[in-house]
């Protein structure tokens, strides 16, 4: 546990013993597949760090259709919104696999962050980051066709959670169904079944149950530009 939550932004550049102090007050959370962990409008109240497996942020509309926000893994951060802009959920946190969660209270973290600068700072490198990544996807829904929406997911998963293989593969336990697929890349499932179907073709991937592996990753990179 403790190494993965080290390697959180909010541990970043600091010492031991101050680290140590953080973890001993954060709370251990587990997660069968499939569980909620938080609902979208529900009041927020904690910032979690994942220490093993893989969580999903979706959103629902009032008709119903759901569109996946984020898959987010080990050592990643959620929930921060709520303890720096107080009110209701976002969105919902679903485990996509078995996961165990450190949770943080804002007492805890209003104490740690004062007198640390330097932490501050990762913390809004990671807010920074996380919302290039939400203005990349509005500009690929507008720019980018679905089959190059469905490259450049893959690409992403495989860069942060990918099992690089020596034959020089990379297989990516995503967890996701081929729906979950379509609503990350704001697509319907019978189109990106048309595009996965076609990268499969022409040797750029293999799929498997709840995970692909990218044969030629150069490739797909280069279809999702």
């Amino acid at each position: 546990m403790d190494d993965a939550v080290r390697r959180a932004p909010l541990f970043r550049g600091v010492g031991d013993t101050a680290a140590g102090a953080l973890l001993a007050s954060m709370g251990r959370v587990e997660l069968p597949r499939g569980a909620v962990l938080f609902r979208e409008g529900d009041a927020g109240d904690r910032l979690y760090v994942i220490v093993s497996g893989t969580v999903k942020l979706g959103r629902r509309a009032a008709d119903g259709r759901e569109n996946l926000l984020a898959v987010l893994g080990p050592s990643e951060m959620l929930g921060e919104l709520s303890l720096f802009d107080p009110g209701p959920r976002t969105a919902t946190a679903t485990a996509v696999a078995p996961v165990v969660l450190a949770g943080l209270g804002p007492e805890e973290l209003d104490s740690w962050l004062s007198g640390r600068p330097e932490v501050a700072r990762h913390l809004l490198r990671a807010l920074a980051q996380r919302l290039r990544r939400t203005n990349d996807a509005v500009a690929d829904l507008v720019f980018t066709d679905v089959p190059g929406r469905v490259a450049g997911a893959l690409v992403d998963l495989a860069d942060r959670f990918g099992q690089p293989a020596a034959d020089g593969s990379v297989r990516v336990p995503h967890g996701l169904t081929q729906e979950e697929i379509a609503q990350l890349v704001g697509a319907s499932r019978e189109t990106v079944n048309k595009a996965l179907a076609d990268f499969s073709g022409r040797g750029w991937l293999r799929p498997e149950a709840r995970a692909v592996v990218l044969v030629d990753v150069e490739r797909l990179r280069r279809r999702a530009r």
